[in-house]
């Protein structure tokens, strides 16, 4: 039986892309147990990030995409703690523009999982939004997070450089709403919600072609 459980919290920061700015409000996960944890996203705000740990193990730093406000402080994290940076290769354009002279510590590819706290995550390559997003799955736990991938409401945004719309629509058909209804999405911005409340929404998402 596992002891795993999900944490949440919110920082602050800035997204820049594109020559633009925009005030964020972004989700941190943590996934473990009293021992040892995982970090899904770790953007903005190390020493809040560092304050929710509270000295257990970082077993690594999960990131789901490579957009700054989710990237931007996993290498002070990372050094805090010893724990790799793991980020999937095709985002690592998006990973250069924060951080040009620290690489990731490794990959997150398709079909991987990551074992923490006696329960697993396996990651979903779901991209879109950005080319190498992953959405990292929880069956044991009942949770997808989603990154910005699949948010109440929709799919994330597909306006900026490297996104796309038919392919963040494809990776959430093919890859998300194949998982239980019942599975909870803790998502990379604002509230969660669930699979069985997004997916009767598909048709609605490609009629307005965003």
């Amino acid at each position: 039986m596992s002891d795993a459980r999900v944490e949440h919290l919110t920082t602050s920061g800035v997204f820049t892309l594109d020559g633009g700015s925009w005030e964020v409000d972004n989700n941190v996960w943590l996934v473990g147990d009293d021992e040892e944890v995982v970090v899904v996203d770790a953007p903005h705000d190390a020493e809040a990030i560092l304050a929710a740990v509270d000295g257990r193990r970082v077993v690594a730093v999960l990131c789901t995409h490579g957009h700054n406000d989710h990237v931007n402080a996993a290498p002070a994290v990372a050094d805090a703690t010893g724990a790799p940076i793991l980020l999937h290769p095709d985002d690592r354009v998006l990973w250069d523009m924060t951080h040009s002279d620290r690489a990731p510590d490794g990959e997150l590819a398709d079909g991987r999982t990551v074992k923490v706290g006696g329960t697993e995550l396996t990651v979903l390559h779901t991209p879109g939004h950005a080319p190498g997003a992953v959405c990292l799955y929880a069956p044991e736990l009942g949770v997808l997070f989603s990154g910005d991938t699949l948010f109440q409401g929709g799919p994330g945004a597909t306006g900026r450089s490297y996104s796309d719309f038919p392919t963040i629509v494809d990776s959430i058909r093919s890859r998300l709403l194949t998982l239980p209804e019942e599975t909870v999405v803790n998502t990379g911005h604002g509230d969660s919600t669930t699979i069985g409340a997004e997916a009767p929404h598909l048709q609605e998402w490609l009629d307005r072609g965003r």
